[in-house]
């Protein structure tokens, strides 16, 4: 079993029941695999550390299950170095602005939260190895279409 940090595999970050019901490959490349470890132990691992429990919603994407599931083409899910995730008990704004205020990333998306309903939503969050942009968005719905605000929005 490959470990990405002390508390989780790469099994759970390549889980999909999407490549699962579908049959798609969604195995990792070595270099993916090392991009996924430098996200855990930078990221994920740290979150889980704070808050507990922490649920990967979507994590690694071979580029077949990005297709499948209408992902974008640049999606860093399919380089290892985006994870979605929550954490049980905490509302899914404090965790994206932990993660803003304590830890280093490339990219933070609270996605689809909805002020009043705690546990609504979740974060996304992107972590490279090299020049890391700390870019902060929050992603919602507007008129049926889905729009990038900068920051985030409580």
């Amino acid at each position: 079993m490959v470990r990405l940090s002390k508390n989780f595999t790469l099994q759970e970050f390549t889980k999909s029941q999407t490549a699962e019901r579908r049959g798609i490959d969604n195995a990792p490349v070595e270099g993916h695999i090392e991009n996924a470890k430098a996200l855990f132990e930078n990221v994920v691992q740290p979150v889980r550390d704070n808050f507990g429990v922490t649920i990967i919603n979507s994590g690694y994407r071979s580029g077949d299950l990005n297709y499948a599931i209408g992902g974008s083409n640049t999606s860093q899910h399919c380089k290892g170095q985006a994870v979605d995730i929550e954490c049980p008990g905490t509302p899914t704004y404090d965790v994206a602005k932990w993660i803003k205020d304590n830890l280093d990333f490339d990219q933070l998306i609270l996605e689809f939260y909805t002020p009043g309903i705690p546990d609504s939503g979740w974060v996304h969050v992107s972590y490279k190895t090299e020049d890391n942009r700390k870019g902060v968005l929050t992603a919602m719905k507007e008129n049926g279409k889905t729009v990038y605000k900068p920051n985030l929005i409580q």
